[in-house]
């Protein structure tokens, strides 16, 4: 099983490379409470068709170590990088989903766009869905720390009551099997209590917007219609009139979850993205 060191505190954190070792490189990058198991409707497709995919957990998350501290963003944004730079990578899709897509544009802007040829935003956070004074028409951020409350005191509910939401499973269209949505409760709880109440904490602050201002990379920002975890027009509408090369993909009835209820529509549209279209 391999892992690598995080340059930030020694952490082991643990990670997947499938494809051949010289095929065109996708890094993805997770959303919060998932492993890299998220990915498995883009990352085993496109690594049979020659990409080299990759990914990693985060600290408190998956088979990475369990710790308490490293959950500001620029320490998760220097592992982000520390893989980068563990494997070698070059010319690198990179790929993130939610709190993960502020990560990579975190790590872009600390340590500079020499691995990375272009970015896709999906389902993201970034810029930062709370209200500030830069941003007035987010949500209040007491409203967000308060959801942070009720996942610390019964984070299994938590998991479980949001699951309908979190994949729009109301909309037309968004058809999953009742399995997999209890799989994917469960697999919520290879994050822990700690690592949930910090990012949670971490996302009523968080605010990349001058970061993503001067990203200066081709940035595709796929978004659904009906994401209640980070809404469009807070996230990624804002993201891809911020970002000066960009591309926005609107994914009608999509919610957070469209990695599994738009599977096929996202690797595609990301295999475009990669090819450079």
């Amino acid at each position: 099983m391999p892992y690598f060191t995080s340059p930030v505190d020694g952490t082991r954190l643990h990670y997947v490379d499938y494809g051949p070792a010289d095929g065109p490189v996708i890094v993805f990058v997770n959303s919060l409470y998932f492993g890299t198991e998220m990915w498995e409707y883009q990352m085993l497709p496109l690594a049979q068709e020659g990409h080299r995919c990759v990914s990693f957990d985060r600290r408190g998350h998956g088979r990475s170590d369990d710790v308490w501290g490293g959950f500001d963003l620029d320490s998760l944004a220097d592992d982000v990088q520390g893989l980068l730079d563990h494997l070698d990578l070059s010319e690198v899709t990179l790929v993130g989903h939610s709190l993960g897509t502020a990560e990579i544009v975190r790590c872009l802007a600390r340590h500079g766009v020499d691995r990375v040829t272009r970015v896709a935003l999906i389902a993201g956070m970034a810029p930062g869905p709370a209200r500030s004074a830069n941003h007035p028409e987010g949500v209040d951020p007491d409203l967000m720390r308060a959801g942070t409350e009720v996942f610390r005191r019964d984070r299994s509910a938590f998991f479980a009551d949001g699951a309908h939401a979190f994949f729009a499973l109301d909309r037309p269209g968004n058809d999953l099997s009742e399995a997999y949505v209890e799989t994917m409760i469960r697999r919520c709880h290879g994050s822990t209590a700690r690592a949930g109440v910090a990012l949670g904490e971490l996302i009523a602050e968080l605010d990349v917007a001058p970061e993503l201002a001067a990203l200066d990379l081709p940035v595709l920002v796929v978004h659904g219609t009906h994401d209640t975890s980070g809404p469009i027009e807070l996230t990624g509408r804002r993201a891809a009139r911020l970002a000066p090369n960009s591309t926005l993909e609107v994914y009608e009835n999509a919610g957070h979850g469209l990695f599994a209820t738009h599977a096929d529509r996202l690797t595609a549209d990301l295999r475009k993205f990669a090819a450079g279209g």
